[in-house]
């Protein structure tokens, strides 16, 4: 295998090939002086040590973190075993060649750009028709061009008589790290939110649930997926991660399992559908807006009460002259608008009316005037930012829209959650998307005072800071924390064991409210590794600090489903079968046979294992504590 790109989710992917799965790989690196980003194990922390410590230092005390890993010399530059490692600035066909890809299985190019990803992927097309492509790419449209190009040009050169090989797969796939860890972050900023795996007309909805009171019986859903962890009431525990053993979270359980876990949370898988509805709305398109929004409130009743006011005039001149009632409307209007004659030798009745509707005439005017003027505004501006409204609350204050934070701004949109983000860069890419959304924005940086005030922090419903800076994503939710300390935080941090030590010492000073901590290379690299692999990953979930993978598998070659029902096919900790493939969930006695592929659940060890590959060792059984271990960190070369 093959790893090229310049930042953490590079180094993630490679340690998740060679740790998990047991892969020989060549990593492609940029020198790490120039442009390579260090590791934030080495530089945020340092940096936030004392912040830290001022929050709380017996929490941290309690629970002793070793900061390697278990990776004994993580600062040596050397590669770790079964990895070799290649610096160099942009992946040239020297480059690619030396790196191995005329000869290797697949190659995965995650820069962080994509013009350069798809000039590599060109490159190594030609240098080997043969090989298994996984590009990262944010443009979805671009990348589906991309794709159909480098399979159309693998399959010429096939067909100009190029050997594929027994088995070979010149399969192209473009996904993104965006797409993949969007999902779960915006779920997890909302309670209750559904965690959703959509693709290709395949609907996998999985819900979190908090445990069950006593004598309260809950829907068991079509089947269990996960037990969040039993460590919840001790604020310093290693709540979640890799290696709590079996108070940590525990992945696909039996259902022996699920009984005797009183007291713990529970991830539900509710919905398995093929349906090729239409997308959730994402908002208006147009630069139009809507007729509502033309108006302000105010004058709109404005409106309204004049209205109602020449519909009352018209029904009392119909009662006090006896005429019929549209001739008293239509007299009414051209008493409104002063042209009709004056009602000299009218009745008393008549001439009070008729004053009457001329003053509402007179009241007309500047309300028409202020319409038409609040009419160009709304047009005017409509391209322009909103900013949040007053009385605004409930809602989600979202800090960045680069990459990570434009993908999520639409996930929230699409389950209808108000949202105001906060920017420092009057170009960034997300600004397009929330002025397409009417989305409110407060331009400015987040660390100066002021900012998250604008953004009406104090009347949030959660904070998510998603910026590519650690240490401001830490500074916005400290300072957040200050001012509203039972608030929702949810921040993405770059490395996943820097993350576990923030979680666990923000969850000690605020142990009232819920934090979170997300890496997204943690969330993201196994959804490339599968595909690395050949095997259509649909999408990963998080489960505390755990991923579980959603997979497309064929039956046929796979002797632990091949021939076994579906119950009989389960392993509890390493896999479930949910689906087969264009067909809803089979019943528990279908056996399962060669030429059928299945939409199966599984953890990463079980995926390693169903796949064959060197690196996964034998599964536990049930009730013990899951084999998934704490992987060393990646760290770029120094």
């Amino acid at each position: 295998m093959v790893v090229c790109g310049d930042d953490g989710l590079a180094h993630r992917l490679a340690t998740e090939l060679r740790g998990v799965y047991g892969e020989q790989v060549t990593l492609v690196v940029p020198p790490s002086e120039r442009t390579a980003r260090p590791p934030v194990i080495g530089r945020a922390r340092a940096a936030s040590a004392t912040l830290l410590d001022r929050v709380v230092s017996a929490a941290v005390g309690r629970t002793a973190t070793n900061g390697n890993g278990g990776n004994g010399a993580p600062g040596s530059g050397e590669p770790a075993r079964g990895e070799r490692l290649l610096a160099a600035a942009e992946p040239t066909e020297a480059i690619l060649a030396e790196a191995g890809v005329e000869r290797a299985a697949a190659l995965a190019l995650v820069y962080d750009d994509d013009e350069t990803n798809i000039r590599a992927a060109l490159t190594a097309r030609r240098l080997n028709p043969r090989l298994r492509l996984v590009l990262r790419l944010y443009n979805r449209r671009l990348g589906q061009h991309i794709e159909e190009l480098l399979d159309q040009a693998s399959a010429l050169a096939a067909g100009d008589g190029t050997d594929q090989g027994a088995g070979g797969d010149a399969s192209t796939t473009v996904l993104s790290d965006a797409d993949t860890a969007a999902p779960a972050l915006a779920a997890t900023a909302v309670a209750g939110t559904s965690k959703v795996v959509q693709t290709d007309g395949l609907l996998l909805r999985a819900v979190e649930r908090p445990p069950a009171r006593q004598g309260q019986v809950v829907d068991p859903g079509l089947c269990t997926l996960a037990l969040l962890s039993a460590t919840s009431s001790d604020p310093a525990g290693a709540d979640g991660a890799e290696g709590s053993g079996t108070r940590g979270p525990r992945l696909l359980p039996d259902e022996a399992e699920v009984r005797e876990a009183d007291g713990r949370g529970t991830v539900v898988l509710e919905q398995v559908s093929y349906a090729a509805g239409a997308p959730l709305p994402a908002g208006r398109a147009g630069v139009v807006p809507p007729f509502a929004s033309l108006f302000s409130r105010r004058l709109r009743w404005s409106l309204a009460g004049l209205v109602g006011c020449v519909v009352a005039l018209a029904v009392a001149l119909s009662l006090v002259t006896e005429i019929h009632p549209l001739r008293a409307f239509y007299l009414t209007l051209l008493d409104l608008f002063a042209i009709d004659d004056p009602a000299l030798k009218a009745p008393l009745g008549r001439q009070i009316l008729q004053l009457l509707s001329g003053l509402v005439g007179l009241l007309l005017l500047p309300v028409l005037l202020a319409a038409v003027l609040e009419a160009l505004g709304t047009f005017r501006t409509a391209s322009a930012l909103r900013k949040p409204p007053r009385g605004l609350g409930g809602h989600v204050v979202l800090l960045g829209l680069g990459k990570i934070g434009t993908r999520v701004l639409t996930r929230l949109r699409e389950l209808h959650i108000p949202v105001v983000c906060v920017e420092a860069d009057p170009e960034a890419r997300g600004l397009a998307t929330a002025r397409r959304l009417r989305v409110p924005v407060v331009l400015g940086d987040v660390t100066q005072e002021g900012v998250l005030e604008a953004a009406k922090i104090h009347r949030a419903h959660a904070l998510l800071a998603v910026t590519s800076a650690d240490t401001t994503n830490l500074e916005a939710v400290l300072y957040a924390r200050s001012v509203r300390p039972d608030l929702r935080v949810v921040l993405r941090l770059y490395d996943d064991d820097f993350a576990t030590a923030v979680y666990r010492t923000l969850r000690a000073a605020h142990p009232r409210a819920l934090t979170r901590s997300r890496s997204v290379t943690h969330l993201a690299a196994p959804a490339f590794a599968g595909a690395m692999l050949g095997r259509q990953i649909l999408g990963a979930i998080p489960v505390e600090r755990r991923v579980l993978l959603f997979a497309v598998l064929d039956v046929g070659g796979h002797p632990q489903l091949e021939g076994r029902t579906v119950d009989g096919a389960f392993r509890a900790g390493a896999w479930r079968v949910l689906a087969l493939e264009g067909r809803q969930s089979p019943s528990a006695d279908h056996v399962l046979r060669a030429g059928e592929r299945v939409v199966l659940a599984a953890t990463r060890r079980g995926l390693a294992e169903l796949l064959g590959r060197p690196g996964a060792p034998p599964q536990p059984p049930p009730g013990a504590p899951p084999l998934d271990p704490v992987l060393p960190p990646a760290h770029p070369p120094r």
